[in-house]
């Protein structure tokens, strides 16, 4: 057998030589932060101004609090940080929306809660010196859910959203959204067939604005507006389903055919009697079982257009 170890290598220096690595250059630049020029505090008139810019697809994990269980979860949440600058500034310091996030979470996940994201816009738009600043903050979020009969439980997740808006003329404006999993059956295929009826999954999406006076103590949104989705299906999604739970979730289907219409309107009169919403869309995509396409359905409502 061929001894391998025999074979001389060169030193790992030289074998960085040998793949293109060439020795440092003179450097005659300042290294001091002081002495370097800062291009993104040039002024001078730069044509336009600028609605949003900012930083987006920041991984970090979050701790998340709900009623539902677990109560507190670690999850992981895709950041966009921005602000508006005026023609008269050439940029923004990027790296102070990563710095920020870094301060406020010291080494631990960062607190994803109403009252941190205000306080969090607040101060970022004090340190970049504008009027405004924005941050969006998307994360899965699980919740427990046992079977009807069984009771037997296993984590459902639903991809959920906050935005948070700081204007220091308009105060702050709140968005979020959800989108959770459910099951609906045709009400056609259980009118027209003899027996049996197609059912499908559903993706419901609910995206709200809040009003001014929204407290997250009072009420979990996360929850609110999972249960306008679920509560509304034709069945909920389990984890972890039995015969006996299988049997009681199709009868439930049955009992409760539902179209993409019916599902975005009835999850509509839902957010319409939520005093915290104030604006809200609802769009249902149904994955169709017997056909190749899609159905969908969507409603758009602000309640201040109908005051």
């Amino acid at each position: 057998m061929k001894d391998f170890n025999t074979k001389q290598l060169p030193n790992k220096t030289e074998r960085h030589k040998l793949f293109g690595s060439v020795e440092p250059g003179e450097k005659k630049k300042p290294t001091e932060k002081e002495k370097m020029p800062d291009l993104q505090n040039t002024q001078k008139d730069f044509l336009f101004d600028i609605d949003q810019v900012g930083i987006s697809n920041v991984k970090h994990p979050i701790q998340v609090t709900s009623k539902m269980k677990p109560t507190t979860q670690t999850t992981i949440g895709t950041f966009k940080m921005t602000s508006s600058i005026k023609k008269n500034h050439k940029g923004t310091n990027m790296s102070r929306f990563t710095e920020m996030i870094q301060n406020y979470s010291n080494g631990s996940p960062f607190d994803l809660s109403v009252s941190t994201l205000k306080q969090f816009t607040k101060e970022m738009a004090d340190r970049l010196e504008q009027v405004d600043n924005q941050i969006t903050v998307s994360f899965p979020w699980f919740f427990e859910r046992s079977g009807p009969a069984s009771d037997m439980a296993g984590m459902n997740h639903a991809n959920a959203e906050i935005t948070m808006i700081y204007d220091k003329n308009a105060g702050y404006k709140i968005t979020v959204s959800l989108e959770g999993t459910i099951t609906t059956l045709c009400p056609c295929s259980k009118e027209i067939s003899e027996y049996s009826a197609h059912n499908q999954r559903g993706n419901v999406k609910m995206t709200a604005e809040f009003s001014a006076d929204y407290q997250e103590d009072d009420v979990d949104w996360k929850q609110a507006l999972l249960e306008a989705a679920e509560s509304n299906a034709s069945a909920r999604i389990h984890p972890v389903l039995k015969r006996p739970d299988e049997k009681m979730v199709t009868e439930q289907a049955y009992e409760n055919p539902r179209f993409v219409e019916d599902m975005v309107r009835l999850v509509a009169a839902d957010l319409f009697e939520m005093e915290f919403i104030e604006k809200f869309t609802v769009t249902c995509e149904n994955e169709e079982s017997i056909h190749l396409h899609d159905a969908m359905a969507s409603i758009t409502y602000d309640k201040a257009l109908h005051r």
